[in-house]
């Protein structure tokens, strides 16, 4: 018999815009700010947003068509408490999701570290998949590099850097030469202003602290 489709799991990397008020068009107001500072980096990129600290429940239709106004694609929700809100998301066409609890028994297995000795070019995209990754040459800009993993790149850095992909915050990322569009380690991220200016073009160690980006230099 002749398959039409398969359906398999799979992973990807989502943004989460955390609302942490009931003030919508100034949380709307920052993420504007952020699109516009990296604009094709945003562009079209999937977006879940986490409403667990509001007090009311927002109109998902209103907040769903406000956001993609920037852009990017309003995927899901996560933080629904009520069922109300649950099937008010729904209605909106909108998924409901829930954060994916950390357990050691159904951590993924770990593969073998995944080495790459050529440069990525801008429009390429790798990904080690529950590894960490090692890249022994450039990250052109325009390029992104992802792991489950830590990161370490012995070349320029100019392209994006995503570490942790799968929720691992005690990835790293190690640098030679920092000058990168956008660092993220477990879905917490900086864009290229962000990163302060005395660690640019140095080697450097990126870490997560606290859910904060740490960045230090790093001696060789």
């Amino acid at each position: 018999m002749t398959k039409n489709a398969e359906l398999k799991g799979s992973s990807f990397t989502l943004s989460v815009l955390h609302l942490l008020d009931d003030d919508l068009d100034s949380a709307l107001q920052v993420l504007s700010d952020k699109v516009t500072q990296a604009p094709a980096f945003f562009d079209g990129a999937p977006v879940v947003v986490d409403i667990s600290r509001l007090h009311q429940q927002p109109d998902f239709i209103t907040l769903k068509a406000t956001i993609e106004q920037t852009g990017m694609l309003v995927v899901g929700v996560t933080g629904c408490k009520q069922n109300t809100s649950r099937e008010a998301a729904k209605l909106a066409g909108l998924a409901v999701m829930n954060p994916a609890k950390q357990t050691r028994v159904n951590d993924p297995i770990q593969t073998p570290t995944k080495i790459v000795t050529t440069p990525i070019r801008s429009g390429q995209q790798i990904y080690a998949k529950n590894a960490d990754l090692v890249v022994l040459n450039h990250v052109s800009a325009g390029a992104e590099i992802i792991a489950d993993g830590s990161i370490h790149i012995y070349g320029v850095l100019r392209g994006r850097a995503i570490a942790g992909a799968s929720g691992q915050k005690e990835a790293n990322i190690f640098c030679q030469n920092l000058q990168s569009e956008l660092l993220s380690i477990a879905g917490t991220y900086w864009l290229s202003e962000s990163i302060p200016e005395q660690y640019s073009a140095r080697p450097v160690k990126v870490s997560l602290q606290e859910d904060s980006l740490n960045i230090e230099h790093l001696a060789l």
